[in-house]
């Protein structure tokens, strides 16, 4: 944490020595470790501070201290001392303490602190140092007059901090203002003479007076430099005074209202004013003057002096006297964070600890509370206020009348705008914090806003509501985002081939809110086929297969998607289709092998002449050499085979059936066989050997029947 101070304003002087105060990236940095501040004058210091960005926390409370109570800092506004004095003023990490109508007891060290929402805490130790001094003037050396009684003196212009080189002083005599502005200042005093300095930069500043002459000597001294009251009130404005002669007369005036008076430069009485006329009294008596001003006008606002005359002296009035300053009313009381629970202050930026105020409990006056700072127990039920002369402040409450509205109302839709807005009535004004079901923090302003709400953001809301005195919870608000349905999702069971006759069930599914409602169609069929997320076709046949659709409706929109269905072979049909071939090929294949056989022993082999072209004919029947009668010749079978040149090359064989006819019984019962060898210029007819004694050849025949 990183403090800076500084001094702005009537501070005079400073002592800038960087400071660096912390640990673990908490800490305190201070630019000055001193402040020497004139009395009656503002003083500001100005701060930094630092935390570990890790924590994820934020600042809840800053205040300054000088003392602790029970091992705790004080914060400095709830002590009645600094009534009406202190300011604090914070931006971001910066905080500045400013303290005004500074007073010597306001010399001491001042730390600031800070608390997070996570309970971390820290303090900068050491602090700053301030010490409130005023200007003296000393008389160094000096002698007495021979003749008359007087004394030549030097008076020298003092502080207790450290004056800065070159300064430029004002010296008073007797209230008037004399030419001289070095730090040193040699007269003649008389009994009479008195004298007063301070640095020109701090003219409204002035030391007290000191007599040159002796202990006793003419003086007025005010009891405040300035004055602060609310408009239409009534102010004292008050001072001591000493002379060493009877007085002849006495009066106060404003030095504003010169151009009125007839000469000047002499002041006139205020009550000869017509300004105002029945609004001002004066009570003078031994030593003390004081000038009360009723039914206060902001043109009242100037600079008060009192004024005596002797037969042979007169008060001047040079010398600063008090200024008052007329305001609105602000009276208000102050709710300040302590550990020991909340403390009320009766604050007005224009009164101090000096004014004498009255508090209220429920409107009801409590008894022997008079201080600025209420000393009694705090009760969050209960509200407060306090009055100055006839001027009470607005009461002081925890959180009441609480609410929660949403806007707009009625249904709500996707991507529409909702606002919620947590109010409730509390002084001090109450910080709002958003949570949704589980505790989530959500917001820390009045108003929750959803620019574009999603089906996300439904759930349970509610806030709550805090101020210094108390915390209340609302109820929740349930948020319900409306949406037309989602494109449906649709399935069929069983997943795999339907099989006619078979049981299907289609599934139908949409996310929707409100629910959907589910409606089956056929493709080309105007009426439904069913309605519900379950379609269920018991007996699935071919008239079944095609699309269907599935349509997802509710009161915001429709979608709908689509399944294609298909039905296959029935098992009992497959299973008779396999079996009919099976026995077909038991049978078939025999009787091919029988009838080849047969061929085979009828065949006659031809004349053994090898073709030049190596393609040999064959002719199937009882005489391969003997040409058949006519009659019979369409008994035969013919079957050509080409050898191939290659041993690549595939064989070939054609074997055309005769051309039906009636035959006798007789033939009927003949059996044919048929004989076919291969050779090749070594061997056999329609052999073909290898290098490797391997006879490779594919045979490839076409039967027509």
């Amino acid at each position: 944490m990183s403090l800076t101070a500084a001094a702005s304003g009537f501070v005079v002087f400073l002592l800038s020595v960087q400071v660096i105060q912390g640990q673990n990236d908490w800490g305190v940095t201070y630019t000055s470790t001193q402040i020497c501040a004139v009395k009656g004058s503002t003083v500001e210091i100005h701060c930094s501070y630092r935390y570990p960005s890790r924590i994820n926390a934020t600042v809840e409370r800053t205040f300054w201290f000088t003392k602790l109570q029970d091992k705790e800092p004080v914060d400095l506004r709830t002590d009645s001392k600094y009534s009406g004095r202190v300011q604090y003023r914070c931006h971001e990490k910066s905080c500045t303490l400013r303290i005004s109508d500074l007073r010597e007891r306001d010399s001491a060290e001042y730390k600031f602190r800070f608390i997070t929402n996570q309970d971390g805490k820290y303090s900068g130790l050491p602090g700053v140092t301030l010490s409130v001094t005023g200007f003296q003037v000393q008389i160094g050396e000096s002698r007495l007059c021979r003749v008359e009684t007087c004394t030549w003196a030097e008076l020298e212009c003092h502080s207790s901090c450290s004056l800065p080189g070159r300064s430029s002083y004002i010296w008073y005599k007797n209230g008037k203002k004399i030419n001289q502005q070095s730090f040193s200042y040699s007269d003649y005093s008389y009994p009479t003479d008195s004298y007063s300095c301070t640095l020109n930069a701090y003219k409204d500043f002035p030391s007290p007076s000191v007599c040159g002459h002796g202990h006793s000597c003419n003086t007025v001294t005010y009891t405040d430099r300035s004055v602060c009251a609310f408009k239409g009130s009534s102010v004292d404005i008050s001072c001591t005074y000493k002379s060493l002669k009877s007085i002849k007369s006495t009066f106060w005036f404003s030095p504003e209202r010169s151009r009125r008076w007839q000469n000047p430069s002499q002041p006139e009485d205020l009550k000869t004013d017509s300004q105002y006329a029945d609004r001002v009294h004066v009570a003078t008596w031994r030593g003390y003057s004081t000038l009360r001003i009723s039914d206060l006008r902001e043109s009242d606002s100037a600079e008060y002096h009192f004024k005596f005359i002797t037969p042979n002296f007169e008060w001047r009035s040079s010398l600063p006297g008090t200024t008052l300053t007329v305001t609105d009313p602000d009276l208000q009381v102050q709710v300040i964070w302590s550990s020991t629970g909340p403390k009320l202050i009766c604050h007005s930026s224009c009164l101090t600890d000096r004014s004498s105020f009255l508090w209220y409990k429920n409107e009801i006056m409590i008894q022997e509370e008079t201080s600025p700072s209420y000393g009694g127990h705090v009760d969050p039920a209960d509200s407060y206020s306090c009055s100055y002369q006839r001027y009470r402040s607005t009461p002081v409450y925890a959180p009441k009348l609480f609410s929660v509205l949403r806007t707009p109302p009625g249904d709500i839709m996707k991507n529409d705008s909702v606002t919620l807005t947590c109010s409730s009535d509390a002084n001090p004004a109450a910080k709002y914090t958003w949570y949704k079901e589980n505790q989530t923090l959500l917001s820390e302003e009045p108003q929750l806003v959803f620019s574009s709400i999603q089906p996300s953001d439904s759930g349970q809301y509610y806030c709550t509501a805090q101020n210094e005195l108390g915390r209340r919870t609302s109820e929740s608000v349930f948020i319900n985002v409306n949406y037309g349905p989602k494109l449906p999702s649709v399935s069929v069971s069983p997943s795999a081939e339907i099989v006619e006759g078979s049981s299907v069930t289609l599934t139908c599914s949409s996310d929707a809110n409100p629910a959907a409602n589910y409606t089956w169609y056929k493709e080309n069929e105007d009426s439904p086929k069913a309605s519900g997320q379950i379609f269920t076709i018991t007996d699935f046949r071919a008239e079944h297969s095609g699309n269907y659709y599935c349509e997802a409706q509710n009161r915001r929109g429709r979608q709908n998607s689509t399944l294609h269905l298909t039905v296959v072979a029935g098992a009992w049909k497959s299973a008779a289709t396999g079996t009919i071939t099976a026995v077909l090929l038991v049978i078939l294949l025999p009787a091919a092998f029988l009838w080849i056989r047969r061929k085979h022993k009828s065949v006659t082999q031809s004349n053994g002449e090898e073709r030049p072209d190596n393609r040999a004919q064959i002719n199937m029947g009882p005489a391969a050499t003997q040409r058949q009668p006519a009659e019979q010749e369409d008994d035969l079978n013919y079957s050509s085979i080409c050898f191939p040149q290659n041993q690549g090359d595939a064989l070939y064989s054609n074997i055309r059936p005769p051309q039906p006819r009636r035959q006798t019984e007789e033939q009927d019962d003949d059996v044919d066989y048929t004989t076919v060898k291969t050779e090749n210029g070594s061997s056999a007819p329609g052999t073909r050997r290898q290098d490797d004694g391997e006879d490779v050849f594919a045979l490839y025949s076409t039967v027509n029947k």
